[in-house]
């Protein structure tokens, strides 16, 4: 068998040496990189695609469970938590991390905590359960208010926008096109698992290539078909195909 490949994400240099050096003693696992913070993390684990990350709760800017807000469900690896604060546990096993390790951990914890992974690796049944439940959390935050930032690359930089600036968002192939306020910004993602992350009090698919921020529509135009037209308060014409029209208006709480 291959072995695992592994990230490790911690902004505390320390930290990050302590479980590359254990991680160095276990002959079954590649270590991809380490990262010292979330932005990195986040572009290391869609770049690297590693099948178990060592995740630190508390980090500036951006903090773990963000990191895995950023991913797409099914593009996220196993996970063990690594935190010094036990009132993230409840929360990290919310986002099913498979472990969680609290610092300071004792070194057998830790080959524990590795050797679970390694378990349920060989084991697809409990991967593809592990999808399934990161997508109905996705879905359950979708509920909850959804993400509050996307990450996008900007000249040359990594910028985190507010959704709350999305004028609505363009399906483009394996990316999406946000526009905010005049502006584009192209991110690789597909629109419907995106859709589920930005939550449903905030915007609404209304095409199967269109999703909108409800609080920037100024009126709907009915077309033929069932059709509609929206028009976005800075003058942005869209159309509402009538597949999503009936679950746009219970989202939004009124009769077609």
């Amino acid at each position: 068998m291959e072995r695992m490949r592994t990230l490790i994400v911690d902004d505390e240099p320390l930290a990050r040496q302590r479980v590359r050096r254990l991680l160095e003693q276990d002959s079954e696992i590649e270590i991809l990189d380490d990262c010292a913070d979330g932005v990195e993390a986040i572009e290391a684990i869609r770049t690297r695609k590693p099948e178990l990350v060592f995740l630190d709760v508390q980090m500036p800017e951006v903090n773990g469970f963000e990191v895995l807000e950023a991913i797409a469900p099914e593009e996220v690896p196993q996970v063990i938590f690594v935190t010094a604060f036990d009132e993230h546990a409840v929360r990290a096993f919310e986002v099913h991390a498979l472990d969680y390790l609290l610092k300071p951990f004792e070194d057998e914890r830790f080959r524990d905590a590795l050797g679970r992974a390694k378990e349920q690796r060989v084991d697809e049944r409990k991967r593809e359960e592990v999808v399934r439940i990161l997508t109905m959390l996705g879905e359950t935050r979708g509920a909850r208010g959804g993400m509050r930032r996307i990450m996008v690359r900007s000249g040359g930089h990594i910028a985190f926008l507010r959704t709350s600036d999305i004028d609505w968002i363009e399906a483009q192939g394996d990316y999406v096109s946000l526009h905010c306020q005049g502006k584009k910004h192209l991110v690789r993602d597909n629109i419907g698992t995106l859709g589920d992350r930005l939550g449903a009090d905030s915007f609404a698919r209304i095409h199967r290539s269109t999703i909108v921020n409800i609080g920037r529509i100024k009126e709907l135009q009915p077309l033929f078909h069932g059709d509609y037209t929206v028009v976005l308060v800075d003058g942005t014409r869209l159309t509402m195909s009538r597949s999503f029209r009936e679950k746009f208006f219970e989202q939004v709480s009124i009769a077609p």
